[in-house]
């Protein structure tokens, strides 16, 4: 199934105000009952954009509507209660507009959003805690957010559910056996974190460098993104093309659009595609919940035996899951102890 700006289904594609023309990306129902379609939609979607929509997920909708809600509510509080949750060395808490810098090239200031980390729960006295991206993360008080907590973790788990189920489809699209990913140097003891997302109302001027979100490609194995119905994800298919073509993504009622990130690229020798994509802001403000999954700490991302031959050898050296990662968030995030004098 193809899903396009003017399909209405179970997967109708919610488009406010006079919306610029979108990109048709395949559409991927996980209570298909034919793997064998599944697996060549996705397929054809990870080879032609690194994009597709995955819809009958299993995720609750009154729960995904109060993850939206309880995340409104988290960004509408004063910025000094906002601050007292500031972001960590772990990657955990809150992160001001304009700390993140996804294109450093051609932006003129950060990223023009503001958000909050969730990772894994690991306690503090865990071994595990050691590890980079591992560790407790940090809630608001129960007398100002009662029940966040709970909504998050719960949407949490939910989402690797998803994850690893659309891992699987994605293992035998690439001729491996369907629980490749499961390993537990994979997907088993993953480093994933869900990560709140409120942009603002200024208006992006991708001439200026001004943007809601620069040109990047997700780091990871695969992101899971789920939006309100604010136009403003655009992906560039070829990002060699001069001039670059930029295409709107349209939101997906109660779905997910679904990118892959630079390991799976990495992994597929290439076969697969880490689009670049970024956020252009038309002056409304923009909610979106992204979910991005990365295999444990010491996987090595090397070229997987079905996508390399003689005649295509490997294109990337080997790296290990966090070590790559840790080199992306150094090159784009601020240092959040520039905001020290700003916490209460």
């Amino acid at each position: 199934m193809v899903v396009s700006g003017n399909m209405a289904s179970a997967a109708e594609v919610i488009v406010g105000g006079s919306a610029p023309k979108t990109v048709p990306l395949n559409c991927i129902s996980l209570s298909e009952p034919d793997i064998t379609k599944s697996v060549s939609l996705l397929k054809q979607a990870c080879v032609d954009s690194g994009f597709f929509y995955v819809i009958d997920h299993g995720i609750d909708q009154e729960l995904m509507q109060e993850v939206f809600r309880q995340s409104q509510k988290f960004f509408d509080l004063p910025l000094h209660e906002k601050m007292k949750l500031l972001r960590n060395k772990k990657y955990r808490g809150y992160e001001p507009f304009m700390n993140q810098t996804s294109d450093p090239g051609n932006q003129i200031s950060g990223d023009y959003k503001e958000a909050y980390y969730i990772g894994i729960e690991v306690p503090e006295d865990d071994l595990k805690a050691e590890k980079p991206f591992y560790g407790p993360n940090l809630w608001p008080t129960t007398d100002i957010l009662p029940r966040w907590k709970e909504i998050m973790e719960q949407y949490h788990k939910e989402a690797l559910r998803v994850t690893r189920a659309v891992a699987r489809i994605i293992a035998l699209a690439l001729n491996l056996d369907v629980g490749f990913f499961d390993k537990p140097e994979m997907l088993d003891e993953p480093i994933a974190s869900l990560r709140l997302l409120h942009y603002g109302g200024k208006v992006s001027c991708p001439e200026k460098g001004i943007f809601g979100a620069g040109a990047h490609s997700d780091y990871g194995l695969i992101t899971l993104l789920a939006t309100d119905d604010v136009m403003g994800l655009q992906i560039c298919k070829d990002k060699d093309a001069r001039p670059q073509v930029w295409e709107y993504v349209a939101p997906v009622s109660g779905g997910f659009i679904v990118n892959l990130g630079d390991m799976l690229e990495r992994w597929s020798n290439g076969i697969f595609r880490s689009t670049i994509h970024r956020v252009v802001l038309d002056g409304r403000e923009r909610y979106s919940i992204a979910y991005f999954v990365e295999p444990s700490h010491d996987c090595l991302i090397e070229c997987l035996p079905t996508c390399k031959s003689e005649a295509n050898p490997p294109k990337f050296p080997p790296v290990t899951s966090a070590a790559y990662i840790l080199q992306k968030y150094k090159e784009t995030f601020a240092d959040v102890s520039m905001y020290s004098k700003h916490q209460p």
